[in-house]
């Protein structure tokens, strides 16, 4: 199969990765930071996989070279994994109109773009899955310093409602999954010191099973993922 994960560099990313790449998946990953990738690449080459890295910024002006290599590697998509997330822990009234845009540029905007640039290498039986939160989950615990990014993962939750609409007439299915706490760097920047329940590498095990069979059960759903919030 052919699956596309960005946020690759780290954490869930960095995890999910292996898994798909010891399955013997064909796996593109892309993330900002090139050093991370070199590594990843580096821990699979003995699994039976084929992995097609590449560093990339979602904050960049221009996409044609991520959607170019895309189509170079893989030719057809059967998951896509949009992981990758952007997090300012900071008061509201003390955001910048920067820290916002990148917020929403990462977390909401790529998949617009992604999905949009990409549309032509999807089927019939193609599953998106969007990485949200359980902080942009409707009606669970908000916390102080993180409104730009809930709001942004609460705005992920309603693209793909609206992305499993349009796409069902073509076959494909779009989920997301509403994260709580796993213990990764992000975590750390938003709760300094707080022990989650739930390591990388465990999420990632859960997040590739419903990648790969997820959609045989379920479209246009947010579906939370959590043992704790944090």
């Amino acid at each position: 199969m052919n699956i596309l994960v960005s946020g690759a560099s780290s954490g869930i990313g960095y995890e999910l990765v292996k898994k798909f790449v010891a399955s013997g998946h064909n796996v593109m990953a892309f993330a900002r930071r090139e050093q991370a990738l070199v590594e990843l690449g580096e821990s699979v080459t003995h699994l039976p996989g084929t992995l097609f890295p590449l560093a990339f910024d979602l904050l960049s002006d221009d996409y044609g070279p991520l959607v170019g290599a895309v189509k170079e590697n893989l030719k057809s998509i059967d998951f896509i994994v949009n992981n990758a997330g952007y997090l300012v822990n900071k008061p509201l009234l003390e955001l910048s109109d920067q820290e916002i845009q990148d917020s929403f540029s990462v977390n909401v905007f790529s998949v617009f773009k992604l999905s949009r640039e990409l549309f032509s290498l999807m089927h019939t039986g193609t599953h998106v899955v969007n990485i949200s939160s359980i902080g942009g989950f409707q009606g669970s615990a908000k916390f102080s310093g993180l409104s730009a990014y809930s709001a942004s993962k609460g705005a992920l939750a309603v693209l793909t409602e609206c992305m499993a609409e349009e796409w069902a007439a073509y076959g494909v299915k779009v989920n997301a999954l509403a994260l709580g706490a796993t213990q990764t760097d992000m975590l750390a920047q938003a709760f300094p010191g707080y022990q989650a329940p739930l390591s990388a590498d465990k999420m990632a095990t859960f997040i590739a099973d419903f990648t790969l069979n997820g959609h045989r059960y379920f479209n246009g759903k947010i579906l939370p993922v959590s043992l704790s919030t944090p």
